[in-house]
């Protein structure tokens, strides 16, 4: 659902269709069709491995294996229920995403580890961003397997999110992703359903456990449609790519896409993406302020983590003087105004405050766009800003940190690498 919604926020769908085509996943083959869901028209991802299609059902015998002969099997559902708007901000920064992702089932009992994972990826003609991006995402499966389990992310074998249906669905999300570039991602809060799913050992609780984790600092709600509505792909599609979580910010949309799963429920079950810029480089923003001077520095500094994980703009301390001459610090957690429950709520929960101070603010702001650039050592994002009379522009960080990694050189010598390419 989610691949499909991003589809067809590109002008020309069928050329991403035959660029995934070409990729080289093992037996894979993507096709687009136009569904209804409550009579909107959007459009539907046929993923067919060797030529089937894999179904979804009520109740799935899919998850991780230990080893060949003791399977987990969660009952992963695969076409959601979810009314979430997802936007996506190409050039100025805005944009809102949601926590629907439609994948399919495995087949059999193919089981494979991270490695296996690794090296179906690594032949895949993609760039080296997505490659990164795709096995991220793999992580934070294994990862939150591995604490549901009880076993070492080693010794996870995937079986739902290791066939090669759901490789291609992660896959294709993290492509597109790349390609629409956008400066920002908001995502709505993820309905997970409520109820319970029926596994191999028992009936566990909606969201299943690797779901909860993965979405743990993500705002979530039950709803109103009984069934497990987000399954720990889409969860760590989320918790990869969305920058924060929120309502549908003010901005100018340019483009729409409607994502459907193949079930039919009173709620129309699709994902929608919208791609738009901010109308004006003018927005409110707010300043909640505590000070505080009998924290560590350790439960400072997360307390700081968590309030950027849900969406602050920005996060910072002052040094400051207190009552009694005792030294301090003061603690601004800067944020939109959709996001005051939730800052708040943080500051009280991880820090010793008793009040917290608002202010409200104008923010004055450049307008942003990212482009992007293939060096012989993988892709490079370039950041721009321009407005108020001024432009400016830098390479991503996190590029060329990984470029000059992989070479032995500085952060100098990677950007003229970055030059290079640029000028050619």
């Amino acid at each position: 659902m989610l691949s499909a919604a991003l589809l067809e926020l590109f002008p020309d769908p069928d050329a991403v269709i035959n660029r995934l085509n070409s990729l080289g996943i093992p037996e894979v083959v993507f096709e687009k069709e136009p569904v209804f869901k409550c009579g909107i028209l959007g459009t539907h991802m046929k993923v067919t491995v060797r030529g089937e299609e894999e179904e979804s059902a009520d109740v799935m015998t899919s998850g991780v294996s230990h080893d060949h002969d003791h399977v987990h099997d969660h009952g992963h559902s695969h076409d959601h229920d979810h009314a979430h708007d997802h936007v996506h901000d190409h050039a100025h920064g805005h944009s809102h995403d949601h926590g629907g992702h439609h994948h399919h089932h495995g087949s059999g009992h193919v089981h494979r580890n991270l490695a296996d994972i690794r090296s179906i990826v690594a032949g895949l003609d993609i760039p080296d961003k997505v490659r990164q991006d795709i096995m991220e995402v793999y992580s934070l499966i294994a990862e939150a397997e591995s604490h549901a389990h009880g076993r070492s992310v080693e010794e996870i074998h995937f079986h739902e999110v290791g066939a090669m249906d759901a490789v291609a669905d992660i896959t294709a999300v993290c492509l597109m992703m790349n390609e629409l570039a956008p400066e920002k991602i908001i995502a709505s809060p993820v309905n997970v359903g409520f109820g319970n799913v029926r596994c191999a050992h028992g009936i566990l609780p909606v969201p299943a456990p690797a779901t909860a984790w993965i979405l743990r600092g993500i705002p979530v709600y039950a709803g109103r449609t009984e069934g497990e509505l987000c399954t720990p792909t889409g969860a760590a599609l989320l918790k990869h790519f969305a920058t924060e979580f929120g309502p549908l910010p003010r901005m100018r949309v340019r483009q729409i896409g409607i994502g459907c799963g193949k079930k039919d429920f009173e709620q129309a079950n699709c994902v929608r993406a919208m791609l738009g810029e901010i109308p004006d480089s003018e927005e409110i923003i707010l300043e909640l302020s505590c000070n505080l001077d009998d924290m560590s520095p350790e439960a400072v500094g997360f307390a700081m983590e968590e309030m950027l994980a849900a969406g602050a703009v920005d996060v910072f301390t002052i040094p400051v003087t207190m009552k009694k001459s005792r030294p301090g610090l003061l603690l601004t957690c800067m944020c939109r105004e959709p996001l005051r429950e939730i800052m708040l709520g943080l500051l009280f929960r991880h820090t010793t405050t008793l009040g917290v101070r608002e202010h409200v603010c104008n923010r004055y702001i450049l307008d942003r766009r990212t482009e992007t650039i293939e060096t012989p050592e993988g892709t490079v994002r370039v950041k721009e800003a321009s407005g108020w009379g001024t432009s400016r522009e830098k390479y991503e960080y996190d590029d060329l940190a990984r470029i000059a990694r992989k070479k032995g050189i500085s952060l100098a010598q990677a950007a003229r690498i970055a030059d290079k390419s640029r000028d050619k």
